[in-house]
């Protein structure tokens, strides 16, 4: 008797996933003729897709060109406009090619949120400008926020956009003159100086900043000079386009161990550059997960894909504040859940401390680890290590310090320690 309710549950099982299938392909013939339009038309090209209709409640337009020129075409089941709904991140595998090169690329297109999020946004313009959930975005946009520093305000200081989003938590002015130096959907980049763009890029740079923050962070550390961060390319409307840098680090789960021993060694190396650097600038991953980094795959050098919760402090500033206990090492505190991807920290104390782990942290516990959870596995990228590595029991101990560290600043020494043990590793196995 007890046998037959899981054979009962995995019949229903069974059917459920017959009548989902059957009832997918009814939704398919019954659109077929727009299922066949979707898939001979390059959307891409649509300025309504593209939403450059709602600019300057958008993110840019430097690649528009393209877009509308029918450079840029989606791959294969992204021109199924039916299966948008499985799409909950809006990320878009595409092709790009100028016609003077030949050949083709692969790129990313992100709308940088969902559509639900989206929806959220014009709701939140549309309140803020006229009281409605509903308006003409054009109109609406020099009402809100985002056009308090259109005409001749000649600088985007802290005061203005602190706390908008993680990026500008807790924002310097050298942070801010970056951003602005940088920011590539205005034909005038490379002035600090806010007053040199157009009205309306001042108020899609705002609205990027408050929204998500990630096309920024590229621009303003990008791959060309050494960041770990994919390269930005452009937006048109709500789409932005970065490039395709290989597959996400969970494929490599269970890659030969020097494959593994290879990427954990550029995870740590990743942690103290984005801590440690000439400039000053600590950059925190407030969202570490296999998902948020990617793998090249011919030269096998990993690189951070989603860079939307990345704290930026400024040392330089905290040094001249001298906010309390400014020069007291901070440590973060392990965080033992039971979701997916935890991490502890204080967004405050990261703005106001010079010398911080969290980094290292959040590296350890949720890509290296024992510790590290995802996708129903555990174990993390370590896992699972050649007899006569785990007989001598140094990297689980390392391992285990820089995630839960027993001493006193252990994790500083133990991912110290940890970067020069799998260099060693590396070394050895090539």
């Amino acid at each position: 008797m007890w046998r037959l309710v899981p054979l009962k549950l995995g019949r229903l099982s069974r059917a459920l996933k017959l009548a989902a299938l059957g009832s997918l392909l009814v939704l398919m013939l019954l659109h077929s003729p727009s299922l066949l339009a979707s898939w001979q038309r390059n959307e891409l090209a649509d300025r309504r897709f593209l939403q450059l209709n709602k600019c300057p409640a958008c993110f840019g337009t430097s690649w528009c060109r393209r877009f509308l020129n029918g450079q840029v075409g989606f791959e294969a089941w992204g021109r199924l406009r039916l299966l948008d709904f499985l799409n909950v991140k809006n990320v878009y595998f595409a092709q790009y090619g100028e016609p003077r090169e030949g050949g083709r690329r692969r790129v990313v297109l992100k709308r940088l949120g969902s559509q639900r999020e989206l929806a959220q946004l014009d709701q939140s313009i549309c309140k803020r400008a006229t009281g409605r959930p509903r308006c003409d975005l054009l109109q609406a946009m020099p009402r809100t926020e985002f056009a308090r520093l259109n005409g001749d305000v000649r600088l985007l200081t802290p005061e203005a956009v602190e706390g908008w989003s993680d990026l500008v938590h807790c924002p310097s002015q050298r942070l801010l003159d970056r951003l602005v130096r940088r920011y590539a959907e205005t034909k005038d980049s490379g002035s600090f100086l806010l007053r040199n763009l157009k009205d309306s890029e001042r108020m899609q740079l705002l609205l990027t900043l408050a929204f998500n923050p990630e096309p920024l962070v590229l621009q303003s550390f990008p791959s060309d000079e050494g960041w770990p961060f994919a390269k930005y390319l452009g937006a048109c409307g709500r789409m932005v386009a970065v490039n395709y840098v290989g597959e996400e680090l969970w494929s490599y789960f269970n890659a030969p161990w020097e494959k593994r021993v290879d990427l954990a060694w550029q995870l740590m190396e990743i942690a103290e550059q984005l801590t440690n650097n000439d400039f000053e600038f600590a950059l925190y991953l407030l969202d570490v997960s296999f998902d948020n980094f990617a793998v090249g795959p011919r030269d096998g050098k990993v690189i951070i894909v989603d860079a939307e919760n990345v704290l930026v402090a400024d040392k330089r500033l905290i040094r001249q504040n001298k906010p309390e206990n400014w020069d007291v090492w901070y440590e973060s505190k392990f965080d033992d859940c039971d979701k997916e991807a935890c991490l502890s920290f204080s967004k405050e104390i990261l703005c106001a401390r010079v010398t911080v782990d969290h980094n290292y942290y959040a590296v350890c516990q949720n890509l290296l680890s024992r510790h590290a959870t995802w996708r129903g596995t555990s174990g993390g990228l370590l896992h699972d290590p050649p007899s006569e590595i785990a007989k001598d029991g140094r990297l689980e101990a390392l391992l285990d310090e820089c995630a839960n560290p027993k001493k006193r600043y252990g994790r500083f020494q133990a991912a110290k320690e940890l970067r020069g043990y799998l260099a060693q590793l590396s070394h050895n196995v090539r």
